[in-house]
């Protein structure tokens, strides 16, 4: 599977480790940066991330700033896309499990890179319920439409 990843300035180290760590359990990792540890703007890195999901180049994605919110926010534009912001493991699996969820954010300033991994873990490990949850999702999704 791949996974796109990108970051803002708070996460250039950070994200090392967790690419690492994707590589090791299989995953082929596209690191759409950024790579420079000088101050940038998230909204730019969550577009990034979110265009090469909804365009095929990945299956999921990454995205991390600080806290995460503010990364999740700017993939959220993009049509297409159900990113969460998650600090532990329980949400990451029900953000998949009843949300299909196609990106996790998190904060390089809130979780540390062994949390990182479990919530990674539980993301990318999990499957789709459907069922009830597909109407669920197929009403966001049409919220979605309605107010481009």
């Amino acid at each position: 599977m791949k996974i796109a990843l990108a970051n803002d300035h708070t996460a250039v180290e950070y994200k090392k480790e967790i690419i690492a760590w994707l590589e090791e359990q299989g995953y082929e990792v596209l690191d759409l940066g950024t790579n420079e540890p000088i101050s940038t703007d998230y909204p730019i890195w969550g577009e990034k991330v979110a265009l090469a999901v909804v365009n095929g180049e990945a299956e999921l994605g990454i995205g991390i700033c600080g806290t995460g919110l503010g990364i999740s926010l700017a993939c959220n534009k993009v049509k297409g896309i159900r990113a969460c912001v998650c600090s532990e493991p329980y949400t990451a699996r029900y953000s998949r499990l009843h949300n299909n969820c196609n990106i996790i954010c998190f904060g390089s300033r809130i979780v540390g890179p062994e949390m990182a991994k479990m919530i990674l873990h539980e993301f990318l490990t999990t499957e789709f319920e459907g069922g009830r949850h597909e109407r669920r999702v197929n009403e966001i999704m049409e919220i979605e439409g309605r107010n481009l």
